[in-house]
């Protein structure tokens, strides 16, 4: 059975459907103000921040930290990760 993620607080479901359909606490809107975003990238044993490099060994805990390089200004985003 395959895991989905979500791309900006890394649930995990088994459905994308579930994933999908639910709302997620670290959108870029704010909290619970838009849903869980399908990540697209494979399951690894690291991942890293697109933005900054910034490596974590889940995609929750990449998410939780503020990026220093993040699009919308220094500190204004979380880490996202990379493909």
């Amino acid at each position: 059975m395959a895991n989905y993620y979500c791309e900006y607080c890394g649930y995990k479901l088994s459905s994308v459907e579930a994933l999908t359909r639910g709302l997620c606490v670290r959108h870029p809107l704010g909290v619970n103000k838009g849903h869980h975003k399908l990540y697209e990238g494979s399951e690894k044993k690291q991942y890293v921040c697109k933005y900054c490099g910034y490596k974590m060994p889940s995609i929750d805990a990449l998410t939780r930290g503020v990026c220093l390089r993040h699009p919308n200004g220094q500190s204004k985003g979380h880490h996202s990760p990379a493909l």
